[in-house]
């Protein structure tokens, strides 16, 4: 059975209170809370056995450097990757996106040549494509979306051409909870020869990810959307791109040879490891995918979605209240807005009452160009949420539409 309110008792500051009411933290697309586990293996390693990795032969740094790669290898189990040399560490999803797009547009985009991205996409995964195609005269395209926030797939099938060398598209929504059906653009891509990278900042926590039954050729998520620190993230792909790329950054443990006429490099993953990386970071990742794995991720997507069906549920039954986004297919978020009340007015007076929503534009502009708002409110979901919080929130949200209204 889930037990949602003995997993409660492991995240510490859902016990706490805001402005005298106890929290109810339904901000989790933009970050998770953390589990006790790992808030103690980040003390337990800064107050016990810090120390740089892959570069002492002392103890500590031996500890820190299994640590390091042990969490590769969760990683590895946690998304069934063929081989923890495909494991790329990284700050976070927007570095992992970053990097493959400057490094594909660097080693294969041309003058002329096209890359598809979605119209729903995060701004990290918009933005690095309009600054690489930019610089290598290349053409961005997208894949158009309707009014239920689902993509066009025939849409989709008819922007390749022979000048398509990539494709790069979120998996889920971070502001209409879409889910992508990723798998067919996945085939669609591979049917044309064109490598496809999945954004799966707001999957990974929220369903079963298994990169080699996709068959996707990259996949990136941040660390702090599912239950780990910031600062640490994941760029896996596929060993026969990840050879083909030029290294990201330059610097230290990136490196197999320097004189002061040439450079070698080192050999996967290591290559795209420059520098210090955040290894204590790593090994918190590596607590909290076991955590998740112990809880089991099916079971985690099906409390979720009971989650998400019931708060759309008590939303729709306020008059005021447009849901924004009403995919079949939906996970983690709900956008709406209330009658009258601008968001950032709702999400003060809800977080006067003890709530945490997130109000904006979500790092998702022309989403809300499309639909023609200034941004939405948005409530978005745990492992540790709970009906009762959504019944609380309801009664609030009502509330406010009456006055408003």
């Amino acid at each position: 059975m889930y037990d949602v309110q003995s997993i409660r008792n492991d995240f510490p500051i859902l016990g706490s209170t805001v402005n005298n009411h106890p929290l109810v933290y339904f901000d989790n697309a933009a970050t998770t809370q953390k589990p006790q586990a790992v808030i103690d293996a980040i003390v337990e390693a800064y107050s016990r056995t810090n120390s740089n990795i892959h570069r002492g032969i002392h103890t500590l740094s031996q500890i820190s450097t299994t640590q390091y790669e042990q969490a590769r290898k969760t990683v590895q189990t946690f998304i069934n990757a063929p081989s923890d040399r495909e494991i790329i560490f990284t700050k976070g999803v927007t570095e992992s996106l970053n990097l493959v797009a400057q490094t594909f547009g660097e080693a294969f985009l041309h003058e002329g040549d096209e890359v598809i991205v979605s119209a729903m996409e995060h701004h990290s995964n918009l933005v690095p494509w309009q600054i690489v195609c930019a610089r290598h005269k290349a053409t961005l395209r997208f894949i158009p979306f309707n009014k239920a926030g689902v993509l066009d797939v025939e849409a989709y099938k008819n922007l390749f051409t022979e000048k398509t060398k990539f494709v790069s598209v979120v998996h889920i929504s971070n502001t209409l909870g879409t889910v992508n059906p990723i798998q067919t653009l996945i085939d669609i891509a591979h049917s044309h020869n064109v490598p496809i990278m999945i954004d799966g900042a707001q999957s990974i926590q929220h369903c079963p990810i298994d990169v080699q039954k996709l068959d996707c050729d990259f996949f990136a998520f941040s660390g702090h959307k599912v239950y780990a620190p910031t600062g640490i993230g994941v760029l896996w792909g596929k060993e026969k791109w990840l050879e083909k790329l030029p290294p990201y950054q330059g610097g230290g443990d990136m490196i197999e040879t320097v004189t002061l006429e040439k450079t070698t490099y080192n050999t996967l993953p290591f290559k795209f490891e420059a520098g210090t990386t955040n290894y204590v970071g790593a090994h918190a990742l590596g607590v909290a995918l076991r955590y998740i794995m112990n809880l089991g991720i099916e079971n985690i997507q099906r409390h979720e979605s009971e989650l998400m069906a019931y708060a759309t549920q008590k939303l729709q039954e306020i008059p005021q209240v447009t849901i924004i986004g009403n995919a079949p297919e939906k996970a983690g978020a709900i956008s709406f807005e209330v009658a009258g009340a601008h968001p950032a007015d709702l999400g003060m007076i809800l977080d006067k009452q003890g709530i945490a929503i997130r109000t904006g534009t979500h790092c998702t502009e022309p989403i809300m160009q499309f639909y023609g708002v200034p941004g939405t409110a948005r409530m978005s979901f745990g492992l540790y949420n709970t009906m009762e919080e959504i019944d609380y929130a309801a009664r609030i949200i009502a509330r406010v539409a009456t006055m408003f209204e």
